[in-house]
């Protein structure tokens, strides 16, 4: 449960949100998303309020406005590295930026992988095609909910270099959630969670 939280997070800003476990921050974090809808209270991107829209344009702005990256990576286990990145624009009805896929693979390091199945990837890889497909759609803020928890160290590493490279390529807002003081002291401000309230709000770095 989520108490008198009152946040401004600027666009283009890293923005750490830890705490331990059953402290409220992943639920923030989708709220935030237009997830899971408060019971009271607003949240405002760019302006627009977002639940005071209809489910149907909700659903609109989570594939447009949101990318979304999670623990597990959730690929479509049939679908190679190209069908997963690009499966939001096609469920959209809308056709794929050649240029952005291209740029995205390279980013990625995904270029010579644009066949494979989820399979035949190893575990960062697979979260790197996550990543792709959060991205895609260009969205304008990026939500990572415990992005390294199932990578070994090393993948881990690489994984949050991709996100702070990605945030500072395309100037999106990114929110990690985190339980790793490490990761979060990498990002340019810290939010502290417990028992559904703000205990912490730290720049790390202007």
């Amino acid at each position: 449960m989520i108490n008198h939280v009152s946040l401004t997070i600027p666009k283009g800003e890293f923005t750490a949100i830890i705490g331990s476990s059953g402290s409220g921050k992943s639920t923030l974090l989708h709220i935030i998303g237009g997830v899971d809808v408060p019971t009271s209270g607003k949240v405002y991107l760019d302006g627009q309020d977002v639940y005071a829209q209809s489910n149907e344009k909700l659903a609109i702005f989570r594939r447009r406005q949101v990318g979304l990256i999670y623990q597990f990576h959730n690929l479509i286990p049939t679908l190679n590295v190209v069908e997963n990145i690009t499966l939001p624009i096609l469920m959209d009805k809308r056709k794929v930026n050649e240029e952005r896929l291209n740029d995205l693979l390279e980013l990625l390091g995904l270029k010579d992988r644009k066949t494979h199945l989820p399979n035949q990837l190893s575990g960062g890889q697979q979260q790197r095609v996550a990543i792709g497909r959060a991205l895609m759609n260009a969205p304008a803020v990026m939500l990572a909910d415990e992005p390294t928890g199932s990578l070994d160290k090393r993948n881990g590493h690489e994984i949050i270099k991709l996100l702070k490279e990605s945030n500072k390529k395309y100037n999106q807002t990114l929110i990690i959630v985190t339980h790793d003081e490490n990761i979060a002291l990498q990002a340019d401000r810290i939010i502290g969670i417990s028992d559904g309230k703000v205990v912490r709000d730290e720049k790390v770095r202007s």
